[in-house]
């Protein structure tokens, strides 16, 4: 089963408490085993910014599931969290769950690319991806510590 890495955050609500709720639904169907959770920080909203604060992670977990129907998973457990997609884009929501990397899969699709299409430029994931795997490579764009090191 291929590594993959989950981006998580939560601008609504008890964020904690709303993280640790999609952990343990994506766990509740057999086919999805986290493996470790980063420390959760707080960060700044990017692209709109009249919002509060993210809280922000990132979870390891193991799975069967093709990046597709993982993808589909994702966004059930956002569903069931309360998630709505009206509003502005990047606003607040209750919890974002993002595919960030599929095993070391590069996937360019209409409704899925991976590795996520702006790991890169965001400092509030790359440093979770790094505390839990200082030498992870992201497919395409070389370490995480390497990409980190070029932000500014």
């Amino acid at each position: 089963m291929p590594l993959v890495y989950i981006g998580l955050g939560s601008t609504l609500g008890d964020r904690e408490q709303t993280i640790g709720a999609a952990l343990e639904l994506l766990a509740q169907g057999g086919d999805i085993e986290v493996a470790t959770v980063s420390s959760l920080r707080e960060t700044d909203p990017v692209g709109y910014e009249q919002q509060p604060r993210f809280l922000n992670g990132v979870a390891a977990i193991r799975t069967e599931l093709e990046p597709r129907a993982l993808l589909a998973r994702l966004q059930e457990v956002e569903l069931e969290l309360g998630r709505e997609r009206s509003g502005p884009r990047f606003g607040p929501r209750t919890i974002d769950l993002d595919l960030l990397l599929y095993g070391d899969e590069q996937i360019d699709e209409p409704e899925l690319v991976v590795p996520h299409p702006r790991l890169t430029e965001r400092r509030f994931v790359l440093e979770p991806l790094a505390e839990l795997d200082s030498g992870l490579e992201v497919p395409g764009a070389g370490s995480v510590r390497a990409v980190l090191a070029g932000l500014q």
